[in-house]
């Protein structure tokens, strides 16, 4: 089996994150300025047998677009003209952030790490994928 990778799109940087090959766990693999982003995953699926991709939807809580949801639209079209052979399955990224800066919290991380706001975008990316993991898809 191939890996999945998980896009957590953000205007500056975007959070990475794959799976390990049998799809079990969900690792962080790395934040991207969000302009040099598909140069890296062009990059990495030369190193990398990857065959999807699962990019976070960021919606408000009453299920509106938020200002950034038109961007990740924008990506999802690059991504399937640039990777056509990756199918690209969405989902809802709401609360990633908050849970992401709390899991770095109970996990001990020192304050400076955790005002590192890559570290929250590569978490983020985590959680994403994790949660697309065990919903067996």
């Amino acid at each position: 089996m191939a890996r999945i990778l998980a896009i957590d799109y953000g205007t500056k940087r975007t959070g990475l994150a794959v799976s390990d090959p049998l799809r079990i766990i969900a690792t962080s693999l790395e934040t991207v300025e969000t302009d040099k982003l598909m140069g890296f995953l062009h990059a990495y699926f030369q190193k990398e047998r990857v065959d999807q991709l699962v990019v976070g939807m960021p919606k408000r809580l009453n299920n509106e677009d938020t200002d950034t949801t038109a961007r990740v639209r924008l990506l999802v079209e690059q991504l399937s003209k640039r990777f056509p052979d990756k199918p690209i399955a969405l989902i809802d990224e709401r609360f990633t952030s908050s849970i992401a800066m709390q899991t770095m919290i109970d996990g001990g991380m020192k304050k400076k790490d955790r005002r590192i706001k890559g570290n929250v975008d590569k978490i983020s990316a985590t959680l994403i994928l994790q949660s697309f993991l065990e919903s067996g898809k």
